[in-house]
């Protein structure tokens, strides 16, 4: 038993729940604990006994290495069919603040990113009506006629199934021809919570529970990974966590598809089924304590199957992230240059980080910077003197905002319908 493991048993020794004491030792002996075991974690009160078992866990398993990846986000259109209530990023096509970014300058964003050393763009939009089903596929082409050596990471579940509906495609054709057309990956968002009493409530229509797992299967079937998240914090509870979890486990045991696992907490500040109280027992986001906790869970949980736990500093802050990586945590995310999505439901923590603030972050609390590339293949340890493109970039006006681009005439949506 290595150093870690060993430490982190001695705290199960000290005065706490002795229910929570065993299954944390069961963990620590890399048993897997079943779907009540993790709601006893959920609720326990000893934050510090979960957190010091999930980070000897993430020792144990991947070292002290946090990784990153340099990467853009391109959000090429806020247009969507669906009115998800936790969403503030959607707007209905006859919405003034409305836009669609052409295919041109889509691929003109890729590129930009490659200069500053993104190895890769992940591609995440609105479901607009009466698309071209086809589009997904030209994209993914049109940015490797340019780009060929660049990842892209691209198109959720509910995209997929989208386009595949939009283009006559099954999701297995439509998945082989976008990765034809250059697709590396897929985000496993559009998950929320994997129990469909849950997803009936605050995403009423939404990609079904049964529908994504199909999706997901299928792409990792195909020999296209993903990465697989949570979103919390809103009228779920411990055993809606505890189930999506398990499914996730499930998945991974038979298919290994999953890259790394990203907890995602609700922002809530311009969430419409907020805003407008359109939902019972709503929370306003998730309590410290929660995030902590779901942090540490999804570490004890999965550690078996999936290596990687991804902190999203986007939706906690860098400072609460650190703290993170001591909660089971090992992966701080990409440097973004443009975040659409949580930006406009209210995260108040940026659209971009740049990479030496990343291995600044990861030093400060003892641990080593290694910049990966999105499917953890290629893991580059960097010194203190490293200095990459983006490290020069002051701030985000040289990629522009996410309030600044609803305003471009432009790639106003009623100017750029596909």
């Amino acid at each position: 038993m290595n150093y870690h493991i060993s430490h982190a048993d001695n705290i199960l020794n000290k005065d706490i729940d002795p229910v929570v004491s065993s299954i944390l030792d069961r963990a620590l002996s890399l048993k897997d604990i079943s779907v009540k075991e993790a709601v006893e974690l959920f609720e326990c009160r000893d934050i510090h006994a979960l957190t010091t078992v999930a980070d000897a866990l993430r020792k144990s398993s991947v070292g002290d290495i946090v990784t990153y990846v340099i990467n853009r986000n391109i959000n090429f259109t806020n247009v969507c069919i669906k009115r998800c209530g936790f969403c503030a990023f959607s707007r209905d096509f006859r919405e003034e603040e409305g836009y669609l970014l052409p295919v041109d300058e889509i691929v003109r964003r890729a590129k930009e990113a490659y200069r500053f050393g993104a190895t890769e763009v992940c591609i995440q939009a609105g479901l607009m009506p009466r698309m071209d089903g086809y589009l997904y596929i030209d994209i993914c082409r049109a940015i490797k006629k340019e780009l060929p050596d660049i990842h892209i990471h691209a198109y959720s579940p509910e995209e997929v199934l989208y386009g595949a509906s939009r283009s006559g495609m099954s999701i297995e054709e439509y998945l082989k021809s976008l990765k034809e057309a250059g697709l590396g990956s897929i985000p496993g968002t559009a998950a929320e919570i994997l129990v469909q009493s849950i997803r009936d409530k605050i995403s009423k229509g939404r990609i079904k529970v049964k529908d994504w797992i199909r999706v997901i299967k299928t792409a990792h079937r195909l020999g296209i990974p993903s990465t697989a998240t949570i979103m919390y914090g809103h009228i779920e509870s411990s055993i809606h966590k505890a189930v999506h979890l398990a499914i996730i486990r499930d998945i991974q045991r038979e298919t290994g598809g999953f890259t790394e696992f990203v907890p995602l907490s609700f922002v809530y500040r311009e969430a419409p089924m907020y805003k407008y109280k359109s939902v019972q027992g709503l929370r306003d986001g998730a309590s410290r304590e929660e995030v902590i906790k779901m942090h540490a869970v999804s570490r004890i949980m999965l550690n078996n199957y999936i290596k990687n736990l991804q902190v999203s500093w986007v939706k906690e802050g860098m400072d609460f992230a650190k703290e993170l990586l001591n909660a089971g945590a090992n992966d701080l995310g990409g440097t973004l240059m443009n975040e659409s999505i949580s930006t406009a439901a209210g995260s108040m923590y940026g659209q971009m980080v740049r990479p030496k603030d990343l291995r600044d972050a990861i030093r400060s609390v003892g641990r080593i910077p290694a910049e990966r590339d999105t499917l953890y293949r290629s893991i580059k340890v960097l010194s203190s003197e490293h200095e990459d493109p983006l490290d020069r970039v002051d701030d985000t006006g040289i990629f522009g905002s996410y309030h600044e681009l609803i305003r471009i005439d432009r790639f106003k949506y009623s100017n750029n319908k596909a």
